[in-house]
């Protein structure tokens, strides 16, 4: 296994190991083309995903992207806010 896609209305997945950009990686029946390396413990986009759109990690969102990430990309920082704060049941 190198992703980890909790639910289904999941558009982003863990990486579990260091992926190298051109791979092309699994998450269930779903194969993607990664654009760039995700070091493990890092998201990758596994759809396209509008700027302002949630971004939607084991079943809640946890921030909206901050440009257009397209699938195959990694999610961090640089292209994601945050909507986690303080404490949320889950």
């Amino acid at each position: 296994m190198e992703l980890l896609k909790i639910a289904d209305g999941d558009n982003v997945a863990v990486a579990l190991r260091n992926i190298s950009a051109g791979e092309t990686v699994s998450a269930g029946a779903l194969k993607i083309p990664v654009r760039e390396s995700i070091p493990a413990g890092h998201k990758l986009a596994l759809s396209d995903i509008a700027e302002g759109e949630s971004v939607i990690k084991y079943g809640f969102p946890i921030g909206r992207a901050l440009c257009d990430i397209p699938a195959g990309a990694h999610v961090h920082s640089h292209n994601l806010a945050t909507a986690l704060s303080g404490e949320r049941a889950y």
